[in-house]
């Protein structure tokens, strides 16, 4: 008789427990929008949420499945959320109304980096982006150039000895000594010899924040629960970590902004201030006003680091290896490079960079190829009709951008699996949907250092390519693989090159 009570309270467990994970499962069925079929618990993320698959590849098959769909139902673990596939879709919701979806969706602790500028809620984030955008006009990246092409030259110094020693590479780690040392400089006024001892402790940052953890799968099957909970995406260390890197900066110098006009001159400029204020937009706006507190001034110091440097590092590494794989690119980038210096005097300067039109195609395929930040998504902050539909997304339901399925859309790019710079040429981009392509993001709340990030780039890679050829080896793979434990786009086991001196 207690195995059959213990048999039934198994039973009984087992289907509440199933009932449970399962219980919104008919959401998108009962408004007549397909989707993926989902599974208990993970719903939809199985393959992700068990870091079997990188999450950017999942959500790429799903907009692979449903070719003429608009729009597909999908559920992020027990939660909801709406796959935009169609160009026109996404351009209403991330540019045309985008004041009803300026949240993204993901809120943690504002005391553990979570007031950061991509993480923010929108009126943080609007308060934010008015007084940091001004960080990347031409004539601050201009000012900036020095510290980029003085550490381009001692990476170009460092490669020829480590190339001196063994031809190949695994080119991310590489790269990363070079995006390191330009953010550290660019930002923070650091040269990377000063906190060489810190250098371990960067490896451990960036494994902290850039391997996933499982919080944000909590977050998908409640969301608002880590801001609730006041927890935090990312361990102590990390917080730890850029309280004491802005500590330190501040301290040297005294507290004052001086003449870098770098980012922690205008965080210096308003810390002065005590309260910044976001720009009205007319006159019937509320004005919003952001306290500069350790703890804000902590969260741009994380967000802009570790952008700052992984980002640009593993686009170049894909840059680096299409450039291998297509020595026909690479050859013809290499002429651009030769042919645009000797015109501007041997001189890396902004006009300089400008004039590499060809090495900008090459920049804008590889992401096209491989955008890093997947999926994108926005939270909806009323109920809002889709126009031209009878689609509803209600409020608090997360829309979900694919960059990787739309970048590999056949209808947007023919042979898409093909590395061909030529198709961002002028001529060629000129017809092409303002949402067919998007590394970037879209629209207002799209990645406010994407100029840095192209600056930085562009003078590592047109130094090194001048001077070193790069080339297949038998240890380079014939296809990426995505590394599944990381929350963004990055090659799984590393990139290995062949690198040879002209």
């Amino acid at each position: 008789m207690v195995l059959l009570y213990l048999l039934i309270a198994f039973v009984t467990l087992a289907y509440v427990l199933y009932y449970y994970f399962t219980r919104t499962f008919k959401y998108w069925k009962s408004r007549g929008i397909i989707g993926p079929e989902p599974v208990p618990f993970f719903g939809n993320l199985k393959e992700s949420a068990l870091r079997r698959k990188n999450v950017g590849v999942v959500f790429r098959e799903f907009y692979d499945e449903f070719p003429n769909e608009k729009v597909v139902g999908i559920y992020r673990m027990t939660t909801p959320g709406l796959l935009l596939r169609d160009l026109d879709v996404i351009k209403n919701v991330m540019i045309k109304d985008f004041d009803m979806f300026v949240d993204r969706g993901i809120e943690f602790s504002k005391k553990d980096l979570g007031a950061n500028l991509f993480h923010a809620d929108g009126d943080t984030w609007r308060v934010l982006r008015n007084r940091f955008t001004p960080l990347f006009t031409s004539g601050k990246l201009k000012n900036m150039l020095y510290l980029m092409t003085e550490r381009g030259e001692s990476f170009l110094d460092y490669v020829g000895k480590v190339c001196d020693q063994q031809t190949d590479h695994e080119v991310h780690q590489l790269v990363q000594k070079y995006t390191m040392s330009t953010i550290s400089a660019c930002a923070f006024g650091l040269d990377i010899d000063t906190i060489h001892d810190k250098i371990d402790t960067l490896k451990k940052v960036d494994e902290l924040v850039l391997t996933s953890n499982f919080a944000i799968e909590l977050d998908m099957m409640y969301p608002g629960i880590l801001k609730k909970l006041n927890s935090s995406l990312f361990p102590a260390f990390v917080k730890t970590f850029f309280y004491d890197l802005v500590s330190q900066v501040i301290s040297q110098r005294n507290g004052v902004a001086g003449n870098r006009k770098d980012f922690m001159d205008l965080i210096l400029e308003m810390r002065q201030q005590g309260e910044i204020y976001g720009t009205k937009r007319n006159v019937d706006d509320k004005q919003l006003s952001l306290e500069l507190t350790d703890d804000i001034i902590a969260a741009q110091a994380f967000v802009f680091y570790v952008a700052g440097y992984e980002t640009s590092a593993t686009t170049m590494s894909f840059l680096l290896y299409e450039l291998a794989k297509n020595p026909d690119v690479q050859e013809k980038l290499h002429a651009e490079i030769t042919e645009v210096l000797k015109r501007h005097e041997g001189k890396m300067t902004y006009e300089t960079l400008q004039d590499m039109t060809y090495l900008d195609n090459v920049f804008d395929e590889t992401l096209r190829l491989y955008p890093l930040v997947e999926p994108l998504q926005r939270n909806a902050l009323m109920d809002y009709q889709v126009p031209g539909t009878d689609i509803v997304i209600e409020k608090g339901t997360t829309v979900l951008v694919s960059p990787y399925g739309i970048h590999h859309d056949a209808k947007y790019y023919p042979d898409p699996e093909k590395f061909d710079p030529e198709r961002f040429s002028a001529e060629n981009c000129r017809d092409r949907h303002s949402c067919a392509y998007m590394p970037f993001g879209v629209g207002p709340r799209n990645c406010i250092g994407m100029r840095f990030a192209k600056v930085q780039s562009r003078v590592c890679i047109s130094k090194l390519i001048s001077k070193f050829r790069v080339e297949a080896s038998k240890n380079t793979p014939d296809v990426i693989e995505m590394n599944p434990k990381r929350p963004i786009m990055g090659p799984n086991g590393g990139i290995y090159l062949r690198i040879v001196k002209r």
